[in-house]
């Protein structure tokens, strides 16, 4: 029925939190990562074009990690954890060393320091960046650091459920569909680290595999969810032509010079954000060009324009040589001509509550990068997605490792049978649904109603329609016979994640009745005080149980909104 690896930490995603967990767990414990695609490929890591926000201060010596801490929770509307965000900034310099001796390359200033430049929300010129490849090139780094240590890797293996027994972390289920054979990982630790869900929207820049697996695997065994209302939409993705539809163009397209125009010649960041402009925070952005089209003024196509045409070519071929070549496949030369954008899910700033370790509430899961929850409150600034990864990539590996060493759990035998026989269960069905059609079922509602802009009538028919699909749909999915490469039997099973992770998602953002950062509620439009506080989801029964928790403040360096 099922074949059994034995691992001290199985590590579930092999992005840059992935990767850098286990290359931190191998040095404690028998490690090994497994990956739903291909490892190094997978995931949206290899595609974050932007850089990393690194307080070195290289450009700009006024700079340091406590205006970087400064500027996170200021961007976060002041819901992040501030424990989380002051380690976060502090030891982001300590990693992008750690990267450079594992071989990452980085674009250097004059006198050899690396280069850096300026972002969304941040104050000075932080942002240390490989031109627009950076995300490549952090990925071709760990990659080949992981295969120098000898990490175990299972490629195409869907994790079907995390095992629990007796309160903690026992391992888990995989289903390598390359055989169309389950696999039980007999595990002591696990390190969470799946990415966010910004595939439960229809249009999405993020990877295929970005369906909230890790939100919905971690909430089903008994973790405890934050913020899952603030998913961020990046400001610039693609509209036209369609073969570039859902492309993102990189913060560092405005970050060099980039100009947002609407249909009418005016450059309409001066009327929304004059001091900041392109480079306000990713929600203002967002929310600008969304208004700038609902009110009758974007392009043809349904978006704005966002131009650097202005910028001499040779800059632009130097600076963004990967977005210059990407849209030039699609016919759109963006050294003469503008670029059609709209606001497209890009990144989940709540997930799974950590604490400073990486450590979840559940004994022996640990959580890592965008799958873990509370450092960026209710909006990422720019380019702080990767140095998150590597922090606490980091962070959550050693404390992996190290519980592994002192706990021992074995998983319940007879439970994991059933669970297998419920997953195997599509297979034998002649009615029912197809998993591919529940999945544009729930991408499409999102899309509609848990997006820029909502309001409860909305948010109360997403709730009822995603409860009906947990209840009458899930159980009654059918797909093809063969077991051997069946991506629909695969669907089947990240579709139960997606539920959850997408329920979870439009409950919070109905009990969160005001707006701030990434979530706006259109009946509720203003930032309200007494929601200066995160809201938190765990299961009780079937069912998710949503409360409210004071939001963690810095004894030693308090960052407190005004009114407060």
């Amino acid at each position: 029925m099922y074949e059994t690896v034995m691992i001290d930490v199985l590590v579930i995603g092999g992005g840059g939190a992935g990767s850098r967990a286990a290359i931190e767990a191998s040095k404690f414990a028998q490690t090994a990562i497994v990956v739903d695609g291909v490892f190094g490929r997978a995931g949206t890591t290899t595609t974050g074009m932007g850089g990393m926000n690194v307080a070195l201060g290289n450009f700009d010596s006024r700079d340091n990690w406590k205006v970087h801490y400064e500027d996170t929770i200021k961007g976060g509307q002041y819901l992040n954890n501030q424990d989380l965000v002051e380690v976060f900034t502090k030891e982001a310099i300590d990693r992008i060393y750690d990267l450079e001796q594992y071989g990452m390359l980085f674009y250097r200033m004059g006198n050899g320091r690396i280069a850096q430049r300026r972002e969304s929300g941040s104050t000075y010129n932080r942002t240390c960046m490989t031109g627009d490849r950076t995300g490549h090139e952090l990925q071709r780094t760990l990659l080949r650091e992981v295969w120098r240590r000898g990490i175990q890797v299972f490629e195409e293996t869907v994790v079907a459920e995390l095992l629990v027994n007796e309160g903690k972390i026992a391992g888990a289920i995989g289903l390598n569909f390359r055989t169309g054979q389950f696999i039980l990982f007999r595990a002591n630790a696990v390190v969470m680290a799946t990415g966010g869900c910004a595939r439960l929207y229809g249009i999405s820049s993020n990877a295929h595999e970005s369906t909230g697996d890790g939100f919905g695997l971690a909430f089903d065994a008994g973790a405890t969810l934050i913020d899952m209302e603030m998913v961020q939409f990046h400001p610039t993705g693609m509209v036209h032509p369609e073969s570039a539809k859902g492309i993102l163009v990189s913060e560092g397209v405005r970050g060099d010079g980039g100009q947002l125009i609407n249909s009418q010649g005016e450059r309409f960041m001066l009327r929304y954000s004059p001091e900041w402009k392109e480079l306000a925070t990713r929600d203002v952005v967002s929310r600008s060009i969304w208004r700038e089209v609902r009110e009758g003024r974007g392009t043809e196509h349904g978006g704005v324009y966002l131009n650097i045409s202005h910028v001499p070519a040779r800059e632009i071929e130097e600076k963004l040589p990967m977005m210059l070549r990407q849209l030039l496949r699609s016919g759109i030369d963006i050294r003469k001509e503008p670029m059609e954008v709209l606001p497209t899910p890009h990144f989940s700033c709540g997930g799974i509550k950590i604490d400073v370790h990486g450590a979840t509430t559940l004994e022996g899961l640990f959580a890592a990068g965008e799958a873990g929850g509370g450092i960026h409150g209710a909006n990422r600034l720019g380019a702080n997605s990767f140095p998150d990864l590597q922090v606490f990539g980091a962070r959550a590996g050693e404390s992996s490792g190290h519980y592994a060493q002192k706990n021992r759990t074995r998983p319940d035998v007879e439970k994991l049978k059933k669970s297998i026989l419920e997953l195997t269960k599509p297979l034998g069905q002649k009615e029912g649904s197809s998993p591919i059609s529940i999945r544009k079922k729930i991408q499409k509602l999102l899309y509609q109603n848990v997006g820029i802009m909502r309001e409860k009538e909305g948010l109360g028919k997403t709730i009822q329609t995603l409860e009906e699909i947990r209840d009458k749909e899930i159980g009654r999915m059918r797909v093809s016979s063969p077991r051997v490469f069946n991506y629909e039997w695969v669907e089947s099973i990240k579709i139960r994640n997606m539920v959850r992770a997408a329920l979870v998602i439009a409950k919070c953002a109905l009990f969160r009745e005001e707006s701030r950062g990434v979530h706006y509620r259109e009946d509720f439009p203003e930032m309200d005080q007494n929601w200066w506080v995160n809201v938190h989801a765990k299961r009780e029964n079937s069912d998710v149980k949503i409360f409210k928790i004071p939001v963690v403040v810095n004894k030693k360096n308090p960052v407190m909104p005004k009114s407060v």
